[in-house]
Order: structure tokens, then C-alpha cells, then sequence
């Protein structure tokens, strides 16, 4: 049902290669699992694309990054790139906040959680000095944790999406089989 509807949105392989823009990179983007929609494809464009969406920076740096990635790995690329769209300004936070807390965990360090941020003195080098003080603290947690969350909701998303694949195909074939019995 989500594959025909995604069939009916998403444009043809034989469109994509017809696009000037497409054809500028030539065999790059032309190989057929970039663009179709298939169990193995798809979990793959998911799995890259939660991996990409925790790359620090802004959309434009994601969407790259999946795209690269999705070619790479030669999964769904739209799919990649439109999972990226999960770390917002909404959830951000608390991925991040997961990542440093997964980064102590891995660094085995005895802070409990992020550490206050105390500004000493007026002056701007004061702050800066007390700014810098904290990202040296927060940063190295962090630092690992934010690869080591990205490949954990990869992994968890590339499973997730082919067992539902599968339960759906399944779910499918024993509708069919019923329908035959009557």
C-alpha cells in the first residue's frame, strides 16, 4: 500500500535519467536501487539516512551527506535524504543530550549529566574563557557519542524497516491465500 503510494509520488527511473541535472553525473545516479523501491533498498536509504541525520551542521550538509552515502552504499536516495529531516530543531536536543550521554557511558566518566555553564567576570574574554572551558568538557563525550548514536539508529532502522517489510509481505500473502480458499 506505501510502495504504490510512494510508486505514484516519486518519479520514474526513466524521468530521473532524462533530467539534465541527472545526466550531469552520469552513472552515478543512474543505478536502479537508488531509485527503486525495494525491501533491501529501502531499509538501507533509512538506515543512511538516520546515519546522516546526526552529521552536525545544517539540511543542506545532511541532505549532501545522505545523497553521498545513498550513492555509496548505491540505496533509495530519496528515502535517505528525507529521513534526514528527523534531527530538527525540535528533537535535536534530546539526540544530542542521548549522545553525550552515550559518550560518558563509553568514556566510563562519573559526571551524571551535562555540566552548568558559570560565566566568571564581565568581561567578553571571560565568557569565552568559561565557554571554551565547557565545550573542552562537554565535547569529548559527545565527540563519541554522537557516531556511536548515529550507527545505533542506523542498525535499529535498517532492522526495523525490513521486519515490517517482511511482516507486511507476509500479511499480504496469507490475505491472498485466504481469499483463494473462498
Amino acid at each position: 500500500m506505501l510502495r504504490k503510494l510512494l510508486k505514484k509520488i516519486l518519479p520514474s527511473h526513466a524521468t530521473i535519467n532524462a533530467n539534465r541535472y541527472v545526466a550531469r553525473f552520469g552513472h552515478w545516479l543512474q543505478h536502479h536501487n537508488l531509485w527503486h523501491l525495494h525491501r533491501r533498498s529501502v531499509a538501507g536509504g533509512v538506515a543512511v539516512g538516520l546515519f546522516a541525520g546526526l552529521i552536525p551542521g545544517s539540511n543542506p550538509v545532511q541532505f549532501s551527506a545522505a545523497a553521498l552515502l545513498a550513492i555509496g552504499f548505491r540505496v533509495h536516495l530519496p528515502i535517505a535524504v528525507i529521513v534526514t529531516l528527523y534531527s530538527n530543531p525540535l528533537t535535536i536536543l534530546p539526540l544530542y543530550w542521548l549522545a553525550f550521554t552515550i559518550g560518558q557511558w563509553v568514556l566510563q566518566t562519573a559526571d551524571g549529566g551535562l555540566p552548568g555553564f558559570a560565566i566568571s567576570g564581565d568581561s567578553a574574554g571571560a565568557w569565552l574563557a568559561a565557554a571554551f572551558e565547557w565545550l573542552t568538557t562537554v565535547g569529548k563525550p559527545l565527540l563519541v557519542g554522537i557516531p556511536l548514536l548515529a550507527l545505533l539508529l542506523a542498525v535499529i532502522g535498517y532492522a526495523v524497516v525490513r521486519l515490517a517489510w517482511r511482516c507486511h509481505v507476509m500479511y499480504s500473502w496469507r490475505q491472498r491465500a485466504a481469499l483463494r480458499q473462498r
